[in-house]
């Protein structure tokens, strides 16, 4: 099994004390992960854009402790977060014996977001995994000579522990995660970088999010997918996950839009249908989530525009569209979209290349 190679028997350096920090992006899935099993392992692949402006910076103080116990401290943009300190426990948990360093140290977690936590804008991929980089580069600093492809694909491993989607933001710009037939490479382990030839369409690939709701979801994700256990569409939602990926194979290589739009909304309002049929049942769309849409839907069949929408886990609305109407579509959000943001607010975003070192 590939995780086997992520054990760590011992290190050639010894840490003290020291400060790491990384800032590491959200992304948003194209074809949507809903279902897992075993240990954060998903139903089906999945394939998502990495983001450039909502990320979450994350700083990782550590010094030697003698307590042989998990010992850490979580604070929100300068704010102790006692909230968060059981996921990271959990967290700890997992990839301990990946880890093996964990108990010897004392952490200060200081984090922040560039977007509204818990919105639907996958606040916990960029969490986590801007925290599974700061505990490998210590890794790497106890063992120097491990590769960027290893620091890379265990970073991501470790963070899919934390949270699923969260092994997606590691690297840029199109992530695959889960394995597919079609895909040399994929597996479950972790996000690997999608392998094949992408169209001159995609580069710079926009995305604005409108912010329907800045509020917690009323219904996790964590219990949203644990819901597909028992649902009576599972299994055909992840055939239909699965060919949608094999369909978007040719289309990244020929750049044909409207069938991306096709396959995109599809998947989006699939991901959502998966929650109004689950039982229990609930909706995270707002009604002005099914105005903005409807809108998007009324701008492209007059304009020809290739703007479409995707959604997460939430009441936002991702728009997509090419950096060639890039002027057309942030007038249109201005002009019609915003009123259906909550306080008008959106963010401007693209695809990007995964996360930094800071």
């Amino acid at each position: 099994m590939p995780e086997h190679r992520f054990i760590v028997c011992n290190y050639s350096h010894n840490l003290s004390a020291g400060t790491i920090s990384w800032q590491s992006p959200s992304n948003i899935a194209l074809v949507k992960y809903w279902g897992k099993y075993g240990e954060q392992l998903p139903m089906n692949a999945s394939v998502s854009f990495t983001l450039s402006n909502c990320h979450t910076n994350t700083k990782l103080s550590f010094e030697k402790s003698s307590s042989q116990q998990f010992n850490f401290e979580v604070y929100l943009d300068g704010k102790r977060e006692e909230s968060f300190e059981p996921k990271i426990q959990k967290f700890f948990e997992r990839v301990e014996m990946y880890l093996p360093f964990l108990k010897d140290f004392r952490f200060k977690i200081e984090t922040s977001n560039s977007f509204p936590h818990s919105s639907g804008i996958a606040s916990s991929a960029s969490g986590m995994s801007a925290l599974a980089l700061c505990l490998m580069d210590m890794e790497r600093q106890m063992q120097p000579n491990i590769t960027q492809e290893y620091f890379n694909e265990k970073a991501s491993f470790l963070a899919r522990l934390g949270s699923g989607s969260a092994c997606r933001s590691i690297e840029g710009p199109l992530i695959v995660w889960g394995e597919h037939p079609e895909i040399e490479g994929s597996t479950n382990c972790f996000g690997t970088k999608y392998p094949f030839e992408v169209h001159k369409n995609f580069e710079n690939y926009q995305d604005i999010i409108l912010l329907v709701d800045k509020g917690e979801k009323q219904v996790s994700s964590t219990v949203g997918h644990d819901l597909m256990i028992d649902h009576a569409f599972a299994e055909q939602r992840f055939r239909q996950a699965k060919d949608n990926l094999s369909k978007l194979i040719p289309v990244f290589k020929n750049g044909d839009l409207s069938e991306f739009i096709k396959i995109v909304e599809s998947e989006a309002l699939s991901l959502h249908a998966m929650m109004m049929t689950s039982m229990p049942y609930f909706i995270l769309m707002k009604p002005n989530t099914l105005e903005i849409i409807n809108h998007i839907w009324r701008f492209r069949e007059e304009t020809g525009s290739n703007i479409c929408f995707t959604l997460d886990a939430g009441a936002n609305v991702h728009v997509l569209y090419p950096t060639s109407e890039k002027e057309i579509v942030l007038q249109f959000i201005k002009n019609k979209l915003s009123q259906f943001c909550k306080n008008g607010e959106f963010i401007i975003d693209e695809v990007g290349l995964g996360a930094k070192k800071l």
